[in-house]
Order: C-alpha cells, then sequence, then structure tokens
C-alpha cells in the first residue's frame, strides 16, 4: 500500500507542494476502488512549498489529515520573503497553520528599514506566519526559548525568553538580560529593542528595581545610547 516516485518526484495537494529525489506515500484503501493517501515520506533535495515560504532538509515527514510536516537533515531552512529560519536538530511545521518550530541552534535572519542585518538566536525557535493583505504569508511574530541572542549592527542582547513582533520590528528579551554596545555594559530583568532604530530599553527588577551598567567614557561617540528604566 504505497505509492513510490522517483527522481524530480513531487505532491501538490491546494498551495502546498514537496519536492524531493524520492516521494514514498502510503495510502488507505477505501470502498470500491477508492484510495486515501494519508502520509508522504521526501527524501533527499527536500522542498516544501507553502504559498509564498519554502522549507528546505534533507528528509521529511507529512500528514496530510494533519497538514504537520517534520523535517530533518544538513541546512534546515525555511525561506519566505522578509525572513529565513534555520535550525541545527529538526522543523516541526504546521504548513496550513503557518506555524514552525525550529529546535536546536535556531536563528531568526531578517533586514530592517535600512537593509541591516538583525539576528535573533535561541534553543528552540517558534515562528507564526499569517497573510497579509495582498495574500502573501509573512512573519506576524516569533517566540524564542532559550539561550536567547538578539544581534543587531550595534549591540548585542541576551537573555532566557524573547519574543519579536514582525508588524512593529521589535523585541523583548527577559531573565538576566544583558545589553553589550561596543564596551559598554547594561544589565536588567528585562529590554526592549526597536530595530528599526536599534534603540534599546532596559528595565531593572527583583528586590532593587534597578538597572546595573558599566560605561566607558568616550565609547559612545560613535554610537547611539542605549537608554534604561529603573
Amino acid at each position: 500500500k504505497k505509492f513510490i516516485a522517483r527522481k524530480n518526484a513531487q505532491a501538490v495537494q491546494g498551495d502546498v507542494s514537496i519536492n524531493a529525489a524520492t516521494l514514498t506515500a502510503d495510502y488507505i484503501e477505501g470502498e470500491g476502488e477508492s484510495m486515501k493517501i494519508n502520509r508522504v515520506q521526501a527524501d533527499n533535495d527536500v522542498r516544501i512549498r507553502s504559498r509564498d515560504s519554502d522549507a528546505y532538509g534533507d528528509k521529511a515527514i507529512y500528514e496530510i489529515d494533519k497538514g504537520y510536516a517534520e523535517l530533518t537533515g544538513s541546512d534546515l531552512r525555511l525561506v519566505s520573503p522578509d525572513q529565513t529560519v534555520t535550525a541545527r536538530d529538526k522543523f516541526e511545521y504546521w504548513v496550513v497553520e503557518g506555524k514552525l518550530i525550529a529546535i536546536g541552534d535556531a536563528r531568526l535572519t531578517r533586514k530592517n528599514e535600512q537593509g541591516e542585518i538583525n539576528t535573533l538566536d535561541a534553543d528552540t525557535i517558534t515562528a507564526y506566519l499569517k497573510e497579509d493583505a495582498n495574500g502573501k504569508r509573512v512573519l506576524d511574530r516569533m517566540v524564542a526559548v532559550g539561550n536567547v541572542v538578539i544581534t543587531t549592527p550595534t549591540e548585542t542582547l541576551t537573555g532566557s525568553q524573547g519574543t519579536y513582533e514582525a508588524g512593529s520590528n521589535t523585541a523583548e528579551i527577559t531573565g538576566n538580560v544583558i545589553i553589550k554596545r561596543g564596551p559598554n555594559i547594561l544589565e536588567g530583568s528585562k529590554a526592549t529593542v526597536d530595530l528599526n532604530t536599534s534603540i534599546s530599553r532596559m528595565f531593572g527588577g527583583g528586590r532593587t528595581g534597578r538597572v546595573k551598567a558599566t560605561f566607558f567614557p568616550g565609547s559612545e561617540k560613535k554610537d547611539q545610547p542605549a537608554s534604561s528604566d529603573p
């Protein structure tokens, strides 16, 4: 009860397509001569396309009824018009729903309005996609957990958890937060960063509610200073 397609194989359902060197489709027999394909395995050079997003891997299992795919292998990538998501271990991709979980050294790469590269790294990144006014699927928001690092052209922010809102191009990071801008360091419980302007705000917490800062005079002349709120 399998169909096996080899060499430039493709499976299509609605606006979702799977391409690979080999596709193996499991099917269930119905009444009479009817049959239903319920699972597809893709091997080698895998690409799953859903509207304007393309996910790549070496192997994929696609559960058709659930609209769920799991991708593994090297060079795991989700590429869409406004960002790229990569991971080391695997992708869990709810194709129709537009939800992707990148597991293991996950990274989101995105350009700001000036064309500068911003990155967000974490142990796990969950990206939520939505349809924009032009019918294109774009990033809506993202949640990062574990060893979170946000890198902009002017500074680096680290913490335990982070969220990103694509509409405003802003991020929030919490949990033992540190902002490094050159030799200068800010420490607190929460920070927000506007990735359009590269302006960050640090907030205190704990018993003292204070922000700890270490500044080196003259080092901020070339950069915009980060701001802090007690």
